[in-house]
């Protein structure tokens, strides 16, 4: 059965915390409110994600930003890279239990801030669009991510359980202009050739998660172009978040893709295919990260490159229409990704009746200071996915 695509406003979740089925589907716009997942997150402790990542590239530069908390603990990072010569900027910041951090109920519903020792990161919806600004010691910037009328951003809910599920939006190729401090020096993120990306992400996570995600946007043969791929932790639900935008008109596929490359040698070209789409991503820089720090264990290989190939619409008219053209496009710039996530689980709260994770985890905590944490872990049995 083909994903519904939602076409009007539903609640994420249900009064008792589990998933509204209401919400399970595909649209054009944010329409899900997902503020039950931070109001009604004592009865799923451990397992509430919320996040803003948003990603920016300029003709030299590529900027990127998250604020996140992990119901245990807030998670950001600042990044900045030069693309010509490789050379990057940033911080990052863990902070247990999850403090210094603010984020709106549903997207658009207020600002997210982030606050740590070594960055400083805001949010705001403004006329227009909407306002990134990131400061760490070395690196800053001020960035306006346009959001033209009309522009369609694909919004997706991906169900494992009734008390697992995930809200996501992917909004690519949203306009971008603004300025960017680094090494003493101001660098013009130039309207026209400044992309943005936002990954929104609301919603109750299993233990153990691998993931695949790839985005790009560009002006390419006279249009302007966004792929948004993504694959391995929507398997098995009925949901994918894979789309083309074309003149911000966003075209859903509804399938899985085959996603090809080899991480033992990170700059060999990546390929995804299927759904009318035949893309390969042409690495020219990459983003090892290994985190190991109890409360969250992550693996990310994240590439950055240009897209190129083609994406041939679904015929929509009748049996006498002609079939649609493949539309090429290449020079798009953006990412692709493998990710593996464990979050671990603090014993805390009760737990939906249909919960299998039955079992426990210590989690103890000391504050030296207001600007230290320090974090101690426990032993206990390992919780179930």
């Amino acid at each position: 059965m083909p994903l519904p695509e939602i076409t009007e406003r539903v609640p994420l979740t249900l009064p008792d915390g589990l998933l509204d089925r209401r919400s399970i589907g595909w649209a054009r716009q944010p329409l899900v409110n997902t503020s039950g997942v931070a109001r009604d997150g004592r009865r799923h402790a451990g397992r509430n994600k919320r996040w803003e990542y948003w990603g920016v590239v300029t003709p030299t530069h590529v900027l990127a930003l998250t604020v996140s908390s992990l119901d245990y603990a807030a998670v950001h990072e600042v990044w900045v890279l030069d693309r010509e010569s490789g050379r990057t900027w940033g911080a990052d910041a863990t902070v247990v239990p999850a403090r210094g951090v603010e984020l709106p109920g549903s997207l658009g519903d207020g600002p997210a801030r982030a606050r740590a020792k070594n960055l400083a990161i805001d949010l705001d919806e403004v006329d227009g669009g909407t306002r990134l600004r990131a400061r760490t010691r070395d690196v800053s910037f001020d960035v306006v991510a346009e959001l033209p009328p009309g522009h369609e951003r694909l919004a997706v809910v991906v169900p494992w359980s009734d008390s697992r599920f995930q809200y996501t939006v992917k909004d690519v190729a949203r306009p971008a202009h603004g300025t960017l401090w680094v090494d003493g020096r101001t660098v013009d993120v130039p309207a026209g050739s400044s992309w943005a990306v936002l990954d929104h992400g609301r919603g109750r996570w299993p233990y153990d998660v691998r993931w695949n995600w790839g985005a790009g946007s560009g002006e390419s043969h006279g249009r302007v172009v966004g792929i948004q791929v993504g694959g391995r932790w929507t398997v098995g639900t009925g949901s994918t978040e894979n789309a083309i935008s074309l003149d911000g008109r966003i075209h859903h596929l509804p399938d899985e893709l085959a996603w090809d490359y080899d991480l033992a040698d990170p700059h060999r070209p990546w390929r995804v295919t299927g759904g009318g789409l035949d893309a390969t991503f042409e690495p020219f820089h990459t983003k090892v990260t290994r985190t190991h720090l109890g409360v969250v264990s992550s693996s990310t290989d994240q590439c950055f490159g240009h897209w190129s190939g083609t994406f041939t619409p679904p015929a929509a008219g009748t049996d006498g229409d002609a079939a649609p053209e493949p539309v090429r496009f290449d020079g798009l710039v953006g990412w692709a990704e493998e990710v593996h996530n464990r979050w671990w689980q603090p014993a805390v709260g009760p737990r939906s009746p249909d919960d299998p994770a039955l079992g426990r985890e210590r989690l103890r905590c000391r504050y030296p200071s207001d600007d230290d944490t320090e974090v101690v872990f426990g032993s206990g049995p390992k919780v179930s996915p």
